[in-house]
């Protein structure tokens, strides 16, 4: 069953996320992450060039051919057809579609109020469904 970490109170959704894969790639986690905006997806994009000068973070669209041989996939797609399944970072406001197919998943919720509404009813989906969760507030 899949483990999901809501990480709250996140000023900048983006940046944050950054921070997350980052910190992923150092421990050599693949990473898929999920928005059903593809311009949302492309403001990531940008920031994972920006985010560090001293910081490769290997990253394309999942439609990209190179998708199955790089370790961050960007995806407004079917989750069920990403080249891997290990972490799921979900900054959309709904529910992932297939989700359970990965291991781990981590919700990104930022201090809005209406993200944060929404980010409760996941919370309540997922509770029922019995996967393993926890809750970090963001510093």
């Amino acid at each position: 069953m899949t483990r999901i970490d809501f990480h709250s109170n996140v000023a900048d959704k983006l940046h944050y996320a950054c921070r997350l894969i980052r910190k992923a790639r150092a421990a050599n986690s693949k990473v898929v992450v999920y928005h059903h905006d593809l311009t949302v997806l492309r403001h990531l994009d940008e920031a994972l060039w920006t985010i560090s000068e001293a910081d490769f973070l290997p990253h394309v669209m999942a439609d990209d051919a190179l998708a199955s041989m790089t370790p961050i996939v960007l995806s407004n797609t079917r989750l069920d057809q990403s080249p891997h399944f290990e972490l799921l970072v979900n900054l959309s406001a709904a529910v992932p579609e297939h989700f359970p197919l990965f291991g781990r998943m981590i919700e990104i919720v930022s201090g809005d109020q209406q993200d944060t509404l929404t980010a409760r009813e996941r919370y309540r989906h997922y509770q029922q469904q019995g996967h393993t969760l926890s809750h970090n507030v963001a510093k």
